[in-house]
């Protein structure tokens, strides 16, 4: 079976300037995501899809591989994942390359380990799923969350006012670091998130969103607590 791992990391973050090669406790974040999936040994080619001659070049530099440049299509602001991951697999197919499983990761996820995705691949390969999708807990019940209309707080769910929050089914949110799927499914659905879904349950302390420099600050005093364990 052959697999390739597609880190998406397209140029012009607007956020965080250069995001995806800004130095993350000591190196280039994208390099964390390249290093776990070779590390991992669970597939054939480990690509860096991105339109950015930087980024190629920092990828390249910790073994990623950069075989073509995105097409002006999938890096626009308006391109999604599913968008990127498709045109990979077209192009890959055009070179007469075919992969029966991909993994998609994302360049600013330095939580991703070589042992999670060995583990991850294994446990979707063990299943009749078609996609494996790591989520987390939310830490407060979505059911009981509040809205502000007209200037005032008004419960969403108010049939949920006076429940007890250990009462209540948990809720589980995609924590945005890697996708494993059967290529095939991917194909006909052309979306990760639809079809047979596998969850992998992460703890909170090794997830975080990096969307501001303050997301960034967090991020890392997590990592460096984890590497310190």
């Amino acid at each position: 079976m052959k697999s390739v791992a597609i880190i998406t990391a397209r140029g012009g973050s607007k956020r965080i300037p250069g995001k995806n090669i800004r130095e993350f406790c000591g190196k280039p974040i994208l390099a964390y995501s390249i290093e776990a999936a070779l590390k991992s040994g669970m597939f054939d080619h480990v690509m860096v899809s991105t339109d950015d001659g930087e980024i190629a070049e920092t990828a390249r530099r910790y073994g990623g591989e950069v075989p073509f440049l995105r097409s002006g299509e999938t890096a626009g602001d308006y391109a999604t994942t599913n968008d990127v991951l498709l045109e990979v697999l077209e192009e890959y197919e055009k070179r007469g390359e075919h992969f029966e499983l991909g993994c998609c990761i994302y360049p600013t996820a330095p939580f991703v380990t070589a042992g999670k995705l060995a583990a991850a691949v294994k446990r979707l390969l063990d299943s009749d799923a078609d996609t494996l999708i790591p989520v987390v807990r939310f830490s407060y019940p979505p059911q009981r969350a509040m809205l502000v209309r007209n200037e005032r707080l008004v419960f969403g769910q108010p049939e949920y006012m006076d429940s007890r929050s250990q009462d209540l089914e948990p809720h589980y949110h995609d924590v945005g670091q890697f996708y494993i799927f059967r290529t095939e499914a991917f194909r006909k659905n052309r979306k990760l998130m639809l079809g047979n879904i596998l969850p992998l349950v992460v703890p909170e302390t090794e997830v975080q969103d990096i969307d501001t420099l303050t997301d960034w600050e967090i991020a890392e005093i997590k990592y460096r607590r984890l590497a310190e364990r």
